[in-house]
């Protein structure tokens, strides 16, 4: 009967656990679905914040851009001024080219009439027949020396103007090949321009579509936020679908736990009522105590006493039920060596819940002297090669490094590096900055520099062959 109460309450409490299991079951997948869909927020916040860096980055780049895309069209205009400069020079040089020219035909025109005018007079005896016409020998030397000195300023004179026409044509033509010079210089920033623009318009495009996949990313995780509220909203509702289900069963199993328990109790204390006590006659033999109390027979007990059959049966009865040694467990039943019931063996949740966790002291000579040394080598833009290629600003950062010296990258940035000096207080070793250029001086007006494309590293002996910006001297 023990056995049979404890099963009937085991499979009340395992049927309610199988209710309560099917919502718990939802809520673990549920649980395992936001999870999931937290990281994957988590992932898309990841790829928006690598995507502002990037884009932070390319407006970085375009920034920088910009700055050389400025610098390059100052150092553009400055060129055009300086080729304008260089044109009136080509001109004025011209106008003194034909203005010496001039001088040297009119000298040769009068040398020539005064050649002309002796022979004329005179033929091939002229300068015999003007000495020998001479009144005297003083008179002989004057007219002598009067004639040399006519004919050493005839010569002097030619000579004078054929050498100012020599120099004015080689002024011509180093003006000629400066503004050559400044020409392919301005090409060479035109194309840097275009470059320049061409890299920002694309950094651009690049930047938009940055903003593009940004948009995509924060609307996808607005829906990942959204889901996450939505799975939240219907695991608490879950939650407390179960915590309900789970009191509701225990509750009704305890009610029929004690209900079948007290029916129990009742049947075998019926049972125990109905049974007879065992007594004995006066012969010995085992009789029936109820037969006996009705025929009004004498019974005795097992040890010789006699009773009464009627008061036998209901002290027996009585003495049985009435026992203080019973006990009951939660679920109402009888405690004893046959029927004992083990906590850790009942389920009585639904579902297991989860849980979460080198020497600056060279002297400009020096400088000058090792700067030299590379003189021919390529021009390379954007190089700092000395033997391999360099630009100006390339070429001038790795001579001074030698001597310990550390120049800024771009000519913009060495135009304020040392300490500013005057022109007229330039000495070599000095750095001469010019828009968008920058050379070492060497004295005497010249300047060692990567010129350009076609020239490569080379001497020039004008400084001044174009504006200077600025004089810097290494400290």
């Amino acid at each position: 009967m023990k056995k049979r109460i404890v099963c009937l309450t085991l499979a009340l409490m395992m049927t309610a656990t199988q209710v309560v299991s099917v919502s718990a079951s939802r809520e673990d997948e549920l649980r395992e679905e936001q999870a999931a869909t937290s990281a994957q927020l988590d992932a898309t916040y990841a790829q928006i914040d690598q995507l502002y860096s990037a884009k932070q980055q390319l407006q970085d780049e375009i920034n920088s851009l910009d700055a050389n895309l400025v610098n390059v069209m100052v150092s553009i205009q400055t060129l055009e001024g300086d080729i304008s400069n260089k044109e009136a020079d080509i001109q004025q040089t011209q106008a003194d080219l034909q203005k010496a020219q001039n001088a040297k035909d009119k000298q040769y025109a009068a040398m020539k009439q005064r050649i002309q005018y002796l022979y004329e007079k005179g033929g091939n005896e002229a300068w015999f027949q003007m000495m020998m016409s001479a009144d005297n020998l003083s008179d002989l030397l004057t007219k002598a020396e009067y004639t040399q000195k006519m004919y050493d300023y005839d010569r002097h004179s030619l000579e004078k103007y054929a050498n100012t026409i020599t120099q004015v044509t080689n002024l011509g033509n180093q003006y000629q090949q400066e503004k050559a010079e400044l020409e392919g210089m301005k090409q060479e920033y035109e194309a840097q321009s275009v470059d320049l623009q061409n890299q920002i318009d694309t950094k651009k495009a690049n930047s938009a579509d940055c903003d593009n996949e940004i948009a995509y990313a924060q609307e996808m995780a607005n829906e990942y936020a959204n889901l996450i509220q939505e799975q939240q909203a219907e695991i608490e509702q879950l939650e407390a679908e179960r915590i309900a289900a789970e009191e509701e069963a225990r509750r009704q199993a305890e009610a029929e736990a004690a209900a079948a328990a007290a029916a129990a109790a009742e049947e075998e204390a019926a049972q125990q009522e109905q049974e007879d006590q065992t007594v004995y006659d006066e012969d010995g033999n085992e009789v029936d105590a109820s037969e006996a109390a009705e025929n009004g027979d004498t019974v005795y007990d097992e040890d010789g006493n006699e009773v009464d059959p009627s008061q036998t049966t209901t002290e027996t009865t009585t003495e049985d039920s009435g026992s203080s040694d019973v006990e009951y467990d939660e679920y109402g039943n009888v405690i004893d060596s046959d029927n004992t019931v083990d906590p850790d063996t009942v389920d009585t949740s639904s579902s297991s819940s989860s849980s979460s966790s080198s020497s600056s002291s060279g002297s400009g000579s020096s400088i000058v002297d090792y700067a030299t040394q590379f003189v021919g080598n390529p021009y390379v833009w954007g190089g700092t090669s000395l033997t391999g290629g360099a630009d100006c600003s390339g070429f001038t950062q790795s001579v001074y490094a030698q001597f310990g010296y550390s120049l800024p990258r771009t000519s913009y940035e060495q135009q304020n590096w040392g300490t500013e000096v005057s022109y007229a207080d330039a000495q070599p070793g000095d750095l001469i900055c010019y828009g968008g250029h920058v050379a070492i001086y060497m004295g005497n007006g010249q300047i060692v520099h990567a010129s350009n494309s076609r020239d490569g590293i080379k001497i020039s002996n004008n400084a001044a062959y174009r504006t200077i910006l600025s004089v810097r001297r290494p400290s």
